[in-house]
């Protein structure tokens, strides 16, 4: 990013406890939240970043950034085989998550863990699988996040990012700038209890990096095979790696 956003602008925190913070105000209604403000079509992008990782066949799966576990429970429903493991800095996320799996029956196959992507408790080449949905422009350090994610990856492991990004045709560029500067700050006020969450939600993913920029930046971090699969548009782009 070419300036560090953060969600709180009179606080002094680091952007890491500010964002650990704000996803712990608005954990109790995310979900329904994000259903609305993406007109449930985040649904769908998920369904094609599980679909990468199955093609793989992993053994055992790193979801980044897990939030409520969206992510996660897709892909051990796909994958019944895998170890997922979730890992999220919010700990009011991760409990309505692990509501979410007890509800399900799928605690024996999905582990929530309280972790900092930037300094991942696992060992070096662990993973055969790691995902990150709408989570990388929330790193604090972007690129320690990226070669922590590198560390853990086992060689000829897949990394699969779902990240927000800006169309550039007419009229999808357009509606997107009023759909992230309009139409998600005034829902966040409305229905958050965090009236500043969703502005900086939409802040943050203008900001962000997207197609060959981030193509770029993963293969100065170490990354193989990169390749960019813009959804939708190109409100969003799924990035393939392997290491």
């Amino acid at each position: 990013m070419s300036k560090t956003i953060k969600p709180y602008k009179d606080s002094n925190a680091t952007k890491k406890d500010q964002v650990a913070n704000m996803f712990d105000n608005i954990s109790g209604n995310y979900d329904g939240l994000n259903r609305v403000i993406t007109f449930g079509i985040d649904v769908k992008w998920r369904e094609k970043v599980v679909s990468l990782v199955k093609a793989t066949n992993p053994k055992k799966i790193l979801d980044i950034a897990t939030g409520t576990g969206d992510l996660a429970i897709m892909q051990s429903k796909a994958i019944p085989t895998a170890e997922v493991v979730g890992l999220d800095i919010s700990a009011g996320m991760l409990e309505v998550g692990k509501d979410k799996i007890k509800n399900l029956g799928l605690e024996a196959s999905i582990e929530l863990v309280l972790g900092d992507s930037e300094n991942i408790p696992y060992e070096d080449h662990f993973f055969d699988a790691i995902t990150v949905s709408y989570g990388v422009r929330n790193f604090e350090n972007l690129n320690k996040g990226l070669q922590e994610i590198y560390r853990v990856l086992k060689p000829g492991g897949i990394f699969i990012v779902l990240e927000t990004s800006v169309p550039t045709k007419f009229p999808f560029k357009q509606g997107y700038q009023f759909h992230s500067k309009v139409i998600l700050p005034l829902v966040g006020r409305l229905f958050s209890k965090d009236k500043i969450a969703y502005s900086y939600l939409s802040e943050s993913a203008n900001s962000f990096p997207y197609g060959e920029a981030f193509n770029t930046i993963l293969k100065d971090n170490g990354f193989n095979n990169v390749e960019d699969l813009p959804v939708t548009f190109g409100v969003s782009t799924i990035y393939k790696a392997t290491k």
